[in-house]
């Protein structure tokens, strides 16, 4: 997997665990300000998208994760 795959895959889990979370319709609700968490990750995605910082990315790279498939595209 690559650092683009494993960034989205993170992103997505945390975005559908705070929906789990912090909906009160859901079966394992704990609070609504889970939101605020789910807030946090689309933010940083937005704000990623401009800037191109992001921290999980960092973290992955350092750890030697591949930042491409080989095929020369993320």
């Amino acid at each position: 997997m690559t650092v683009n795959q494993i960034v989205r895959i993170v992103a997505g889990f945390f975005v559908m665990l705070s929906l789990a979370l912090g909906v009160e319709a859901s079966p394992f609700f704990v609070h609504k300000y889970w939101l605020f968490f789910t807030l946090f990750v689309g933010f940083n995605l937005f704000q990623s998208g401009f800037t191109k910082f992001c921290p999980l990315d960092i973290i992955l790279k350092k750890l030697g994760v591949k930042e491409t498939n080989g095929a020369g595209c993320a």
